[in-house]
């Protein structure tokens, strides 16, 4: 299978303005993550067989249609998900047609899947936004259910190629609030050399009505946001 035929499961796609990588993004949300946060504002993307087939040649076409305008207003594409590096054929492809076309490239990652990443996949992605959710693995546990250390391994492998990152943390009331949590991830963030930026970002509960739809519950439905103080 060439590229031009290879398939991508996509939950969907939609355009967005300096929150998913610099400028007026194209973003791709993939279907499929082997996380389960309980924070999680897309219970929709967890499983891959979930979205809809998408080929290159399709996202050839919205980058046709799409492309220069974003060219122009200093953006880009943007892979997130779900979890992107659960489909890495599709996501290496994707980036190498859109750097094809003088695109900037980012990976909007937990890391957990970070192995799976390729040099040729990294090679074409310009920024890597990576999500890193607690400083401890039992918190990290506690918010994900799985392992931290793969997600450190692949900051460590980030920083070695000095591939530029924006670190994400996401706030949530009475777990990542913790002064240990986020000194943890300060010092580790500072120790790295190439992250750019971080983002602080408060847990909201916009994803609740999904949840519902779904029929599984909301883990955090009754936990406080963030106050603005706090952020």
């Amino acid at each position: 299978m060439d590229s031009s035929e290879r398939l991508g499961f996509v939950h969907s796609w939609d355009t967005s303005i300096g929150v998913d990588g610099p400028g007026t993004r194209l973003v791709f949300f993939l279907a499929g993550c082997p996380l389960r946060c309980i924070y999680c504002e897309n219970p929709d993307t967890w499983c891959a067989r979930a979205g809809q087939e998408m080929t290159i040649d399709e996202v050839d076409g919205l980058l046709d249609r799409l492309g220069h305008f974003i060219s122009v207003a200093g953006g880009g594409v943007t892979l997130s998900g779900g979890e992107p590096l659960a489909q890495t054929d599709f996501t290496r492809a994707v980036f190498q047609h859109a750097k094809a076309r003088g695109l900037h490239t980012a990976l909007d990652t937990s890391g957990f899947l970070g192995h799976r990443a390729d040099a040729a996949l990294l090679d074409a992605t310009d920024l890597v936004l990576l999500d890193i959710k607690a400083g401890t693995e039992e918190m990290y546990r506690r918010l994900t259910s799985r392992a931290l250390e793969p997600t450190l391994e692949f900051a460590r492998r980030l920083a070695e190629r000095e591939q530029p990152v924006w670190v994400r943390y996401v706030l949530v009331p009475g777990y990542t609030d913790d002064f240990d949590e986020v000194d943890r991830v300060a010092k580790f963030t500072a120790s790295l050399g190439n992250v750019e930026r971080v983002d602080v970002l408060p847990f909201h509960k916009l994803g609740a009505a999904k949840y519902e739809a779904l029929g599984i519950p909301f883990p955090l439905a009754d936990n406080p946001v963030p106050s603005s103080e706090l952020v």
